[in-house]
């Protein structure tokens, strides 16, 4: 009888401490959506950089020093560089213009090499790149996007950078020049562009701090542009909020808990969650930085232990008095895979490995399902996995939001050459597209369509702006925001200059069958929205409109 009753007392205790256990398991969603499309099978060249323009174009480049390209510069043109270390005349393009809407390429020329460079946008709606390797490593090349004579082509400044920028990351600033910083053995920062004056590079003490021997994880730095003017700036496992303009560490934030890097190479991703409430005193403003590999991945790798990733994503309030990580998990580990804000403000979360870490050939175990992070959601339930692609998206792979709701993903090149066949992961030429649930046909009937304003109008700061729109379903009108989102910069796991900023807005009024107005107010400073163009939705029931360009100067 004392056994029996012991034996009963057991499973009483196990059972509750399955239910204790149970309760605080994060909700992981099973697959739940998105469709994926193949938009074109070769493209000429592997996607290593990628910008989405206010054209609906999408510059794309690789590198220059590996040989020829799957695509002829066009009118008989060669590339002649006596500094190149592969291949000196080269007839082939290695930087190529998408156009979204009639799905088609342009090649381009590229002179000197743009390999792991960075770059931004300039408020006129050029991009501007920076560095690369060898005799690209101080270039400023800057891109002026064209409509309908398709003669544009990139531009080269040599010696517009004051240091070599290789593995940099760039941000605009509120005054529309460009910030770039770091890079390989380059612990400072510099402007572009730069008064013959003030020609020089800026010491950052931060990114020798954060420097790993031999393996560094601090490259290609997480930044952004907090809401009261200086930079929050995330290298290896840890953080500091800058003030650029006077080179000051204003503040110091906590290592993240479980101390992994998260920068390249050990490749997580990072986004500045969408900014609201833009009209109060008291901004609050979020990073979320997810994925990675474990500390002593790269060398374990490089001796063919390929580690698990990480699996753990930290938040962080940036403008808290005392900041803190709070620690989620993702329901894949992910190395290597990008992060880009969608138009409802959810995060999709895509491509890389589960083990290994970024470098030639050091991935395994492509991660094909993307995930939906909803940041609104309770804490338990924030995660939702969506339905796989078929090709595997590795080192070296891109991805960027398109202005009707798409997710443009291309790339992947674990391998110094152009390497197709006889190893694991080929080297990959296509494109294809990753639709959101929320482009489901099912959704079409809630889907909001601007009516005005018209794409490419101009706004200024604190301005009201009518902004008027249809759906053909019932409207809840308590379900309507209206988002502003820039395009950034992609590659190697991290989109530069992405940001998404929900405006102030009144209520819904209707205008007559099916169509509707709601007035919002922009925001009122280049802090919260550096000059320049943006895409700005309507958003209906977490269902975004396609985007309509707008300027904001």
């Amino acid at each position: 009888m004392k056994t029996t009753t012991s034996t009963s007392i057991f499973f009483f205790i196990l059972l509750n401490l399955f239910l204790l256990l149970s309760c605080h398991r994060p909700n992981f969603a099973s697959a739940a959506g998105g469709k994926w499309n193949l938009l074109m099978p070769n493209i000429g060249i592997s996607a290593m950089h990628m910008q989405l323009l206010n054209n609906d174009k999408v510059v794309i480049f690789d590198r220059t020093d590996f040989g020829h390209s799957n695509i002829s510069l066009p009118y008989g043109k060669c590339r002649n560089d006596p500094n190149d270390t592969t291949l000196q005349i080269d007839c082939t393009a290695h930087s190529v213009e998408y156009n979204t809407v009639t799905n088609s390429i342009r090649p381009l020329m590229v002179q000197t090499d743009v390999w792991c460079s960075s770059g931004a946008v300039f408020p006129d709606g050029s991009l501007v790149q920076t560095g690369g390797f060898n005799d690209g490593e101080k270039v400023v090349r800057v891109f002026k996007p064209c409509n309908g004579n398709n003669t544009c082509d990139w531009q080269e400044i040599q010696g517009g950078l004051a240091q070599r920028r290789w593995y940099a990351t760039n941000h605009i600033l509120p005054d529309g020049r460009q910030i770039v910083i770091g890079g390989r053995r380059a612990f400072n920062y510099e402007f572009y562009p730069k008064p013959a004056s003030a020609y020089k590079a800026y010491s950052l003490p931060f990114l020798v701090q954060t420097n790993d021997l031999k393996i560094e994880n601090n490259l290609y730095p997480f930044v952004f542009l907090n809401v009261d003017g200086n930079l929050f700036i995330f290298a290896n496992n840890r953080a500091i909020l800058f003030d650029y303009t006077k080179n000051v560490v204003v503040k110091n934030f906590p290592q993240i808990p479980g101390g992994d890097p998260r920068s390249y190479p050990s490749t997580g991703s990072a986004v500045l969650l969408p900014l609201k409430n833009l009209q109060t005193q008291q901004i609050q403003a979020e990073v979320l930085v997810c994925g990675g590999a474990p500390k002593g991945s790269y060398i374990s790798a490089q001796n063919g232990n390929f580690l698990a990733a990480l699996t753990t994503c930290g938040r962080i309030g940036i403008t808290d008095p005392n900041p803190q990580w709070t620690m989620e998990n993702m329901p894949l580990a992910r190395t290597m895979g990008d992060m880009l804000i969608l138009p409802n403000g959810n995060v999709l979360i895509i491509s890389g490995a589960a083990t290994g870490t970024a470098g030639w050939e050091l991935g395994r175990d492509p991660v094909l399902k993307p995930v939906i992070y909803r940041p609104d959601n309770p804490f338990s339930s924030r995660f939702e996995i969506q339905n796989p692609s078929t090709i595997p998206r590795m080192y070296h792979s891109t991805a960027t939001l398109l202005r009707d709701g798409r997710v443009l993903i291309g790339g992947s090149n674990p391998h110094i050459y152009y390497n197709f066949t006889g190893v694991l992961f080929p080297t990959e030429l296509s494109l294809e597209a990753f639709s959101p649930s929320y482009l489901d046909p099912e959704s079409e009937y809630l889907r909001p369509q601007i009516i005005s304003p018209a794409s490419q109008y101009t706004i200024g700061y604190g301005q009201r702006v009518p902004v008027r729109f249809k759906v053909s379903g019932r409207v809840n009108r308590n379900l309507v925001t209206v988002t502003m989102v820039a395009p950034g910069f992609n590659t190697h796991s991290f989109t530069q200059n992405q940001r998404l900023l929900v405006l102030a807005s009144e209520n819904v009024k209707l205008l007559g069958e099916k169509a509707y107005q709601i007035n919002v107010v922009t925001p009122n400073s280049a802090t919260l929205a550096p000059p320049g163009y943006y895409l700005l939705f309507v958003v209906h029931q977490d269902i975004p409109s396609e985007g309509i360009w707008v300027k904001i100067q």
